[in-house]
């Protein structure tokens, strides 16, 4: 998979750009400020229109569009070749009228595929990318929100049905939360309005859960080796997912088809309405719901010590490098195809062994976008394979 063709509009500090990218490796070089980080950003919009950098939507639209424009938006367009034929995919952000009197204006959103009006939802695997940041030490050093939201965005490129089981789980878990508000405050006398609540966040949650531990276990195949690889000796690297309720010791083999019908998921989906009854009164004091996936955990373990708690900065940094390799490899298994690879300043904080062995791996990529502020980070037999452009003030030119 590779983008062939991008085109933004009043995108961080793009007013217009527009450009044909080839295969292989790209690098975007330029100082800090000067958009090479949205270019990747903006790529990575693409795979489910959501911004790992942004806290909201709002904060991607230009500035001066939203200052002076009549009519503010937003637009990223692009062009993909896949194994299927190129895919248009086009998302609109378009800032409308403010809902009250002091309201903040709202973005609407709205998705193109190939001409045709889509749901968010439907962008899963229509592109697919893995993203370097150097905030990602976060998924090390940060709370499990984060770990949760990374396993979130990685399956939700490639399985369709995890992604449809999300957001429907997301939906439930907002309205039984509300309900249990309501309860907390005597609001409500709808405590019988739970069973049917309960058994949807049983159902979809079940789902989420059999399908992150499989994905966990598959992607764990490709960490551990990358990892003794980067740390450069016998460390072992164990991805440890800890469910908040799991009716059984959970073994991937149980979800190997990964399917509603499957007995694994069944039993799980059944002892955790069995929980959420034993945890009624606790949920309704408290007003808030106290298991399923949304509070799910995922720790990095080396050699049985929790890097979180325990591991330097270094080790860290060796097992998110690990881990983005192992989803890259893992990508491809999965769909056949390799994701758009894109890295942000990574090179800056490894050492020269560590920036050779990430280049030497993730040379089997059909496409690499890399920022750097210096291109001599990149050894010379890279570069010589490599176009290097130049991003100045939201405007790119290719050095000849």
């Amino acid at each position: 998979m590779h983008l062939q063709h991008l085109a933004l509009t009043n995108f961080r500090n793009y007013r217009h750009f527009e450009a044909a990218f080839p295969p292989g490796a790209i690098i975007l070089c330029g100082r800090n400020g000067q958009g090479k980080t949205s270019l990747l950003e903006a790529v990575h919009y693409l795979t489910a229109a959501h911004s790992p950098q942004a806290a909201t939507d709002r904060q991607l639209l230009h500035w001066d569009a939203a200052r002076t424009d009549s009519n503010p938006y937003l637009k990223i367009a692009a062009e993909v070749a896949a194994a299927g034929g190129v895919r248009k995919l086009e998302v609109r952000l378009e800032l409308g009228q403010p809902s009250g009197a002091a309201g903040e204006p709202r973005l609407r959103k709205t998705v193109l595929l190939n001409g045709a009006k889509k749901r968010v939802s439907d962008m899963a695997g229509v592109v697919n990318a893995v993203l370097f940041l150097p905030q990602d030490m976060a998924l090390i050093e940060g709370g499990p929100g984060g770990r949760r939201n990374y396993l979130d965005a990685t399956l939700c490129q490639v399985d369709a049905a995890y992604a449809a089981a999300l957001a429907a789980y997301t939906r439930v878990l907002a309205q039984r939360n509300a309900l249990l508000k309501a309860l907390h405050d005597r609001r409500s006398n709808g405590a019988a309005q739970l069973e049917f609540w309960d058994g949807q966040l049983c159902l979809h949650g079940a789902q989420l859960l059999a399908r992150r531990v499989l994905a966990i276990a598959e992607i764990q195949t490709h960490a551990a080796p990358l990892h003794r690889e980067l740390a450069g000796g016998s460390a072992q690297l164990r991805l440890d997912y800890r469910p908040s309720y799991a009716a059984v010791p959970l073994q991937p083999g149980m979800f190997a088809e990964a399917a509603p019908a499957q007995p694994g998921v069944e039993e799980i989906a059944a002892g955790m309405l069995v929980r959420l009854r034993a945890l009624r009164a606790a949920e309704t004091a408290r007003g808030t719901t106290l298991i399923g996936p949304h509070r799910d955990e995922l720790r990095f373990m080396e050699d049985g010590v929790d890097l979180g708690l325990y591991g330097s900065r270094g080790q860290g940094r060796t097992a998110v490098l690990a881990l983005k390799l192992a989803q890259m490899a893992w990508m491809h298994t999965r769909t056949g195809e390799w994701p758009i690879l894109l890295l942000d300043e990574v090179l800056a904080e490894l050492d020269q062994q560590r920036r050779s062995q990430l280049l030497r791996h993730v040379t089997g990529a059909e496409q690499l976008l890399l920022t750097t502020a210096d291109a001599n980070l990149f050894d010379a037999p890279f570069r010589a394979h490599a176009q290097v452009w130049e991003v100045l003030a939201g405007t790119v030119q290719q050095r000849p």
